[in-house]
């Protein structure tokens, strides 16, 4: 038997996964006193909740985003009931499952061995329970939601109507699946019912108590918690690599790290890290860290540490972003290494940012001495953009506009639950079930720290990166205007390297491809395995995952696939040796500030550690 299950937690020992479900053992007296504390508990989780509102300090806007979920699906209703033929057969569909399904369990209980009428996917961790097979109730249970599930996901993928809409169907329809599924009530899952009946309900007292807990914690909004929390502390366990900040302004520090190596590579780099995270998924932790690792090599390394905004920010814009940030970190750490060059690196949003401040660097005839440039699962096509377009219409981003401008800022509990959202069969599901009805603490899981570590957006920033990327795709289209020009990402013709994961949900490869065919300068493109984190943070010595390398982006991603070359491992070498070969000269190893800047404190510096 595994020794820890999905979710990195123990399992209960004293509970046998082979045994047959019976209430026999179960104590009474117990169970009823454990009964009563549930009641007080929820009596804490429902104080938790009211409070805020009632103080005025949440304004739920649940009928609004019900509307839109119901304005959705009543669309594809419309295209299956307005002709009876096709209301039918979608009723014929599903009918003829169950009838297929109760002829095979009838089946099986006369002792017959019948192929299932449906069966969970490889990689769905729901259904893992032996019981769910063994036991001929839990396995029809099963069978049942996923015929249904299928069904619908199927209505909304036959249905002929605009690729938007069915795409937000298709998003809502598994959300709504991912909820009501059996595996996420006591009385329907075999595993809860055995953990409540051999604890005689304590386990749901504790869940209660912990459900409280994070409603507390979310200010009246349920952050569930991914991760033990407290195991984890920015500084100390978290981005240790060291450093100092050598410079700060109200939206960023910048951080130079101290170096490892006697020389170091004549051309240093600077990170321009995602807004809508932190930066410390590049310094996890010494195992995991690709700063900490870059260093090591011989590289300068400067980050740019992004302030977790307040309302009195909400008005800085894309343009304030470049300057001030960008293009303000470029300067100081040129400056700082005493150098007329760095390479420049940009992920996720930040590679965005990058290709934006390059383009309009072309635009204007500048020169800001960027040597090359690195994107890392990075979008400037979004044409193709994945799940999140779900989230994107004029109608959803003037809601969230009006909302914004309430705070000045857009949440950052609001931008992880989006993401969340995507994988909720991953991040969501399996910790409710973990956390409040199993009444157990995750596991800690530095990545998932991490995530649930969100923060604020500006409204002004975010607002534009919406409407002009995600929305009209102006980018791409060579009609993007920030600070009186007009961009061109074919202007952009230094040394450039792409890495695109293959299990990308937030920045798919696909469009990661499309996009990387816009720039002026024949592009490395290296294809990595795993997804959007996993594939980017992938140390060489963890001898994880793969990567494929091969000509530039050119035509279909699965034609580029079949030419390219796979390789074992981190992707992390072949970038260095790209690195050095636009310049492997050497200079003693330079100390952060370069005697030009006064450090100001250690990395990571104050600005990573405000909590939304």
């Amino acid at each position: 038997m595994s020794k820890r299950n999905a979710l990195g937690t123990p399992p209960d020992e004293s509970v046998d996964a082979d045994a047959p479900i019976t209430t026999s053992g179960i104590d009474l007296d117990a169970f009823a006193g454990n009964l009563a504390r549930l009641v007080e508990e929820g009596g804490r989780v429902m104080a938790a909740y009211l409070r805020p509102r009632e103080d005025g300090r949440i304004r739920d806007d649940i009928a609004e985003d019900i509307a839109e979920v119901m304005k959705t699906l009543g669309q594809v209703a419309e295209y299956w009931l307005t002709d009876p033929k096709r209301t039918m057969e979608a009723q014929s569909r599903l009918f003829g499952g169950y009838l297929a399904l109760w002829s095979s369990t009838l089946k099986r209980l006369g002792g017959e061995q019948v192929e299932p009428a449906a069966t969970p996917n490889a990689r769905d961790g729901r259904f893992t329970d032996p019981a769910w097979t063994s036991n001929p109730f839990f396995d029809a249970l099963k069978q049942t939601y996923l015929l249904t599930s299928n069904w619908a996901e199927d209505l909304v993928k036959q249905a002929e109507i605009d690729e938007h809409t069915k795409r937000k169907a298709d998003f809502y329809v598994r959300q709504i699946a991912g909820a009501v599924s059996p595996s996420n009530f006591v009385l329907t899952n075999p595993e809860l019912l055995r953990t409540t009946i051999a604890s005689n309900g304590e386990n749901l007292v504790r869940g209660m108590k912990m459900l409280a807990e994070d409603i507390e914690a979310g200010g009246g909004d349920l952050k569930i918690r991914q991760s033990d929390d407290s195991k984890f502390k920015v500084g100390e366990n978290l981005a240790t690599t060291p450093g100092k900040v050598i410079f700060e302004n109200e939206l960023m520090q910048l951080i130079q790290y101290a170096p490892t190596t006697e020389t170091v590579l004549r051309v240093p780099i600077v990170i321009i890290p995602p807004w809508i995270n932190k930066f410390y998924i590049l310094d996890l932790n010494p195992e995991k860290s690709f700063i900490r690792w870059a260093v090591a090599q011989g590289l300068t390394v400067f980050v740019v540490s992004w302030v977790n905004p307040g309302p009195a920010l909400g008005g800085k814009s894309f343009h304030d972003y470049m300057h001030d940030g960008v293009l303000k970190a470029i300067e100081v750490a040129k400056h700082a290494a005493h150098t007329r060059e760095v390479h420049a690196v940009g992920y996720c949003v930040g590679g965005t940012m990058l290709a934006i401040t390059l383009a309009w660097l072309a635009a204007k005839g500048k020169k800001a001495g960027i040597r090359s440039a690195t994107f890392l699962a990075t979008q400037v096509d979004f044409s193709q953009a994945g799940d999140l377009k779900v989230f994107i219409d004029e109608e959803q981003i003037a809601s969230l506009e009006r909302r914004m401008l309430e705070t000045g800022v857009m949440e950052g509990r609001k931008m992880a639950n989006a993401f969340n959202m995507l994988r909720a069969n991953d991040l969501i599901w399996p910790y409710v079930v973990n956390n409040y009805l199993k009444g157990q603490a995750p596991f800690p899981f530095d990545m998932l720290y991490w995530n649930s570590d969100s923060t604020r957006l500006p409204a002004a920033n975010h607002s534009y990166y919406l409407r002009n990327c995600y929305l009209d795709n102006l980018l791409a289209a060579g009609k993007l205007v920030l600070d009186g020009a007009r961009l061109d990402l074919s202007a952009i013709t230094l040394p450039t390297y792409c890495l695109a994961t293959r299990e990308d949900h937030i920045a798919p490869a696909p469009s990661v491809f499309l996009g990387m065919q816009l720039i002026g300068a024949p592009t490395r493109f290296v294809l990595a395995g795993s997804g959007h984190i996993a594939g980017v943070i992938n140390p060489p010595a963890r001898a994880k995952y793969q990567y494929w390398t091969g000509g530039p982006p050119r035509g279909s991603i699965e034609s580029w696939i079949d030419a390219a070359e796979m390789h074992p491992g981190s992707w992390w070498p072949d970038w260095f040796a790209w690195i050095q070969q636009h310049d492997e000269r050497e200079v003693p190893a330079r100390e952060p500030g370069g005697g030009r800047f006064t450090p100001i404190e250690d990395a990571p510096g104050r600005y990573v550690k405000v909590r939304a």
